[in-house]
């Protein structure tokens, strides 16, 4: 387990320096102070190698090398210490240079710097995305890193490295073993400060690679106080002078220990998310510069050639840095604003057709609206796309609707706008008088009339339009007001047969109201309303068998309303039962007149069960009519629930007492299907055709197989809806069943057309 960062690590810390402090205080004899403090940093550099070796062996990649590494760098540099020790404690007398604490020491640094390296390869580990602002060479981070270079080596010249270079030596070897100490310091220290502000480390060894550096700063700072003292005939090291050697290893056994190994972490933040000490950290060494010339300039010390270059180097650099930066602010605020102009852009037009999009347009009209100025909306609809987009391909349909786009342009220029709101929808904008609406509209056919080469392919295209003129006296009219009119103008169009345009008209926007028709009636047929019949065939021969009688109504705008909106609607107004008898009558009174042999079913509602008056409404139909037991069948939807299955499997056998059948519609769709089959005493079970889409046929086969079979032991007619395709019905043939209706069956017409194509 690593050690807890906050707590355990620095009270390790405080405890070593609290003890450097105290031995610097020397309450004792300064022979074992010297002795303390030296076997404090062996102490330290063995510490500081073994909790490196062993984290290190419990790892594994890079975590694993890098800490192996230091291990190693560790050890050395404790095999330099412990010759330290033994020529100042045991051998009493003074180190000769160069010697073999010299190799120790100096194998440290090269090895400590590829294992700090290691952080930065790390970042192209699998799963991390490298920082876009370092992917790049670019000339302020480069500026940044000469400039953190220059100074550090400022500090470092005016420390120990003049010193050293001053003193000289009594040989060569000796000179250079003598430089070679801030030499390498000021290399590991450069390389830690570049590699945190600029380097991709990850979060997880953020902590890690932090104590490193403090590590290898620590140990900079005494080896450089060392330099100095050396080169200027100091003839003794004080313990605090020695701070480093103890609390650098102190921190490289804290590194190691700290930090996961997890590959998925995330790098450091980028630049414009750094933290603000990791931005202003090179401009910390250039303050240091600053204190360091001033301190020069009070005590009147003289600045050397190399010193003097490098600052005006520094400078220099600063300048050249700061008129960089200049430089990226004004370009980051052209592409701000170029980002905001594309932005504008995009949140005004459609993205795939360049056109204005629905917000653009609003905008226009409001101001339109709001400055009393006519205008002519037309909504576009291209009939039948899918189609384009099922045959071609969807990249073909989506060239269709940019050429489509393009056309409109041309039409709408120029005091027009075309917009597209989505899907396959367009819509024009005119700023101009009423009258221009169907010149509008005509002009628009003309440019469509022509095909478009589509995949290599001639496409003819068809639209809907629905039109609007915004009255400038109308009060409380927006563009969603008249955005809304259109769209109800162009499904008009639609119902029209497509290809059409529709003018809007206040009458337009009333739904056909079914239920004020059925009212109107009086018990009567509605106007426009009529039933078609789908037969129902033995599967085995292709003979029909039995009849569905199904309601159709025509509203008075000759919009034909699916039944399922009136029918529910209907429902929802209170007058289903009123439907349901009418229906009854009208089928009863339509198998008389047509002399139909053959059984049929009629829809009612479920609710319908148990309504003693009903029950009388049907039984006295069959009978006025002239229909034979068993020839009327009721289909009871299981999409509605049954409210008291006791009292509806007493209905249904007061309704088979009077020669009335009943069939259970939709099977396999609704509440409780088996529980509908064990209550109540259907004669006839319509499984729903949702059980023969084959998305799973093993399982659905199955199932349908179960049903057949259960159904027929239990002595019910079953009849497979939704027939559509001839696989279906060689499949429902295979599973059992001998009865089924759909399209591909025979479709719902009216009956006397049903009956012209049988045989007499």
């Amino acid at each position: 387990m690593s050690l807890h960062p906050g707590r355990t690590q620095w009270a390790i810390f405080g405890v070593a320096a609290a003890a450097i402090v105290v031995n610097a205080a020397a309450p004792w004899s300064l022979a074992a102070s010297n002795r303390l403090d030296n076997a404090l940093q062996l102490t330290a550099g063995l510490v500081a190698a073994v909790t490196a070796l062993l984290y290190g062996l419990r790892r594994s990649g890079p975590d694993r090398t890098w800490r192996l590494l230091m291990a190693g760098g560790m050890a050395l540099w404790s095999v330099g210490m412990a010759f330290w020790a033994y020529y100042q404690v045991i051998g009493g007398e003074g180190l000769p240079s160069p010697s073999w604490a010299d190799v120790g020491f100096l194998s440290y640094p090269f090895l400590a710097l590829p294992a700090m390296l290691m952080f930065s390869r790390r970042a192209g580990d699998v799963g991390v995305e490298p920082k876009p602002w370092t992917h790049r060479l670019n000339v302020g981070l480069i500026l940044d890193g000469l400039i953190v270079t220059a100074s550090l080596f400022f500090l470092s010249w005016s420390g120990a490295l003049r010193a050293v270079v001053a003193s000289g030596g009594p040989d060569p070897v000796s000179t250079a073993v003598a430089m070679a100490y801030p030499v390498t310091d000021l290399l590991l220290v450069v390389v830690a400060v570049l590699m945190v502000v600029f380097g991709q480390i990850k979060e997880s060894d953020h902590t890690s690679f932090l104590l490193l550096t403090g590590g290898v700063a620590a140990l900079a700072v005494s080896d450089s106080i060392y330099a100095y003292l050396i080169a200027i005939g100091a003839d003794y090291m004080g313990p605090l002078s020695d701070a480093g050697f103890i609390l650098g290893p102190l921190l490289f056994a804290f590194a190691v220990s700290s930090g996961t190994s997890r590959s998925d972490d995330r790098l450091g933040p980028a630049v414009g998310n750094a933290e603000l000490w990791q931005v202003g950290l090179p401009y910390v060494c250039l303050v240091a510069v600053g204190l360091v010339v001033v301190v020069q300039l009070v005590t009147h010390q003289p600045d050397s050639a190399v010193g003097t270059a490098t600052g005006m180097v520094v400078v220099a650099l600063v300048v050249i840095r700061q008129l960089v930066h200049v430089s990226d602010n004004r370009a980051l605020l052209r592409e701000v604003y170029a980002s905001q102009q594309r932005l504008a852009h995009h949140a005004h037009h459609d993205s795939l057709t360049g056109l204005a999009n629905r917000l653009s347009l609003s905008t226009k009209l409001d101001l339109l609206i709001e400055q009393r100025r006519p205008a002519t909306v037309v909504l576009i609809d291209v009939d039948d796309f899918k189609q384009v987009n099922d045959q071609y391909g969807h990249a073909a349909g989506d060239r269709l609707l940019c050429e489509v786009g393009q056309r409109l342009v041309d039409v709408a220029q120029p005091h027009g706008t075309v917009a597209r709101f989505g899907g396959d929808e367009f819509v024009i904008l005119v700023d101009g008088e009423a009258a221009s609406a169907a010149d509008l509209v005509a002009r628009v056919r003309t440019v469509l009339t022509a095909p478009f080469s589509i995949a290599d392919a001639a496409v003819n295209v068809h639209v809907s339009m629905g039109v609007v003129v915004a009255n400038v006296d109308e009060p409380f009219v927006d563009h969603d007001v008249l955005f809304g009119r259109a769209d109800t103008a162009m499904y008009a169009s639609k119902r029209s047969g497509k290809d059409t345009a529709v003018i809007y008209r206040p009458a337009i926007g009333q739904a056909p109201d079914f239920s004020a028709a059925l009212r109107d009636a009086g018990g009567d047929k509605p106007a426009g309303f009529c039933m078609v019949y789908q037969p129902v065939l033995r599967l085995d021969d292709g003979v029909i068998v039995a009849l569905e009688a199904l309601a159709r109504w025509k509203a008075l705008d000759g919009s034909d309303v699916e039944p399922s909106l009136f029918i529910p609607s209907t429902e929802r107004a209170g007058l289903g039962r009123v439907l349901d008898a009418m229906v009854v009558n009208v089928v009863c009174s339509d198998v008389a007149e047509y002399q139909v042999r053959w059984p049929v079913h009629v829809n009612v509602g479920a609710s319908r069960l148990g309504d003693r008056d009903f029950e009388e409404i049907v039984v006295d139909a069959v009978r006025a009519h002239g229909l034979t037991p068993g020839q009327m069948t009721l289909e009871v939807t299981e999409t509605e629930a049954v409210s008291n299955l006791a009292d509806g499997a007493a209905a249904i056998k007061r309704l088979q007492a009077q020669g009335v059948r009943v069939a259970l519609d939709d099977f396999g769709t609704g509440y409780n299907s088996l529980t509908y089959l064990h209550e109540l005493p259907v004669d006839v079970i319509k499984l729903d055709r949702s059980l023969t889409t084959w998305l799973q046929p093993d399982r659905e086969a199955t199932l349908y197989r179960s049903l057949v079979t259960m159904c027929a032991r239990l002595g019910l007619d079953v009849i497979a809806e939704g027939v559509e395709t001839e696989e279906q019905l060689r499949v429902i043939r295979e599973l059992g069943c001998r009865y089924g209706q759909g399209f591909h069956l025979g479709r719902p017409m009216e009956l006397g057309a049903l009956l012209q194509g049988q045989p007499s």
